[in-house]
């Protein structure tokens, strides 16, 4: 046995009051220098669904242990890695010594505290978006990213291609002018769901128990695990949660935008308790940025969109997703793979920048090798937390009623205390950051 091992749990037990020096000392001690061509050995705690997409791209690693609550498809994810060990619960998983980096490919609600435990015991983490379930989490994520300083990419896969680049390219570039108004919109749609009913029967192969992880128990339903979770307030925040990390990440991008001065809700259905909104239209207001103008965000999911006098109505058919960015000297209309500067005539024969924004070497394989050898992530926990803050805010905002002014640096609506409930993560016992 290592001798470092008794070390680092009498240290464990003996840090009280010293916690972050503890662990920077843990992830100083444990994170290993690899050359581009060695093998990560990485464990992957979500092994089904996104998670196991997210592994398929990762399999030129060394895989070295699996963690699922479900025996069902963490035995498949087994027989493609026999040479894994496997688990129900994640944090024996952080107790075996060889592993260098984990993947996180939960639910939501389980993002935190797999993410700052795996930060804690010294290991690079990538994490599924969005970043946390709550704002509070999201802010426990960030500053265990900021001590541990370990290699972190949330799972924003689409900032790693080509298109995303050149419409930042042609943004930064002046090509429509100053940007004050953007408009986002996604085709999806969860929630509005009656409290499902109770009583059936609890599938042998499922760890229940596990899988509610810190959220409070309440009984085992289908209409929960396996894959019906963004519908509750409980585990996830429906459509925004889901696919606001992806496009308002351009924007975010672009714009160099941070934390929102308010959120407002502009448009919604009636909230529910339990479950999430199946349409909403949201606005952000962001402050200027040194010589950059404020900006306007609208959001807009479940089917909603622009108005016809900001979205074309003979584009919008073909634009069920999108983000269009307002600018003083033309629009830029983008989606993840394509790129339309409005209006056309006016474009006609525009000549683009030249690429000054290097090409990714694929949002996993980037994470992979930084994570070898020390080098930066585009996606990392600092930029991807507070695009994941802005996001979770549009929930806040709708759960509370009310139009939020946000302190970012309090992490609180400073005009409406009732929204801290929607703000900050409450555990049930046994369970913490």
């Amino acid at each position: 046995m290592n001798s470092r091992i008794p070390r680092r749990t009498f240290l464990r037990r003996a840090a009280v009051g010293s916690a972050g020096l503890f662990f920077t000392r843990i992830c100083v001690d444990a994170a290993r220098r690899l050359s581009p061509n060695e093998r990560l050995n990485l464990a992957v705690i979500g092994v089904a669904h996104q998670g196991g997409s997210d592994m398929s791209q990762l399999d030129s690693e060394n895989i070295v242990a699996l963690c699922d609550v479900d025996e069902t498809y963490l035995a498949a994810a087994a027989q493609k890695h026999p040479g894994a060990k496997t688990y129900n619960d994640f944090r024996r998983l952080l107790d075996q010594r060889d592993i260098d980096a984990v993947l996180v490919a939960t639910p939501d609600h389980t993002h935190a505290v797999a993410t700052v435990a795996a930060l804690k015991s010294g290991r690079h983490v990538y994490c599924e978006k969005p970043l946390t379930r709550t704002l509070s989490e999201c802010r426990a994520v960030m500053e265990a990213a900021r001590k541990t300083k370990l290699v972190t990419q949330i799972g924003t896969q689409i900032h790693g291609g080509t298109n995303y680049r050149r419409v930042v390219e042609l943004v930064r570039s002046g090509a429509i002018g100053s940007v004050r108004e953007v408009h986002v919109w996604v085709d999806a749609s969860y929630g509005q769901k009656l409290a499902p009913a109770t009583g059936a029967p609890l599938p042998a192969h499922l760890h229940f128990d596990l899988w509610l992880g810190p959220v409070a128990q309440r009984a085992y339903s289908p209409d929960y695990v396996p894959r019906n979770w963004r519908n509750w307030w409980a585990f996830g925040g429906g459509a925004l949660a889901d696919f606001g990390c992806h496009y308002m990440d351009l924007p975010h991008w672009a714009l160099e935008l941070t934390a929102p001065s308010s959120v407002e809700i502009i448009d919604g259905p009636p909230a529910q308790d339990e479950s999430v909104p199946p349409w909403l239209v949201v606005r952000y207001e962001y402050p200027a940025r040194e010589a950059s103008p404020p900006v306007a965000l609208t959001w807009y999911h479940g089917g909603r969109q622009p108005k016809p006098e900001v979205l074309d109505s003979k584009l919008a058919g073909g634009w069920r997703s999108g983000v269009l960015f307002v600018g003083s000297k033309g629009q830029l209309l983008a989606d993840y793979g394509r790129r339309l500067l409005l209006p056309q005539a006016q474009f006609e024969g525009f000549v683009p920048p030249t690429p000054f924004i290097p090409d990714s070497i694929g949002h996993y394989r980037e994470w992979a090798q930084a994570s070898k050898t020390g080098g930066p992530t585009t996606c990392n926990f600092e930029y991807s937390g507070t695009l994941t803050e802005a996001v979770l805010l549009g929930n806040a905002a709708f759960r509370a009623g009310r139009k939020l002014q946000w302190n970012s640096k309090q992490l609180r609506a400073v005009n409406c205390p009732e929204a801290n409930q929607f703000i900050q993560h409450k555990y049930r016992s046994g369970w913490k950051l």
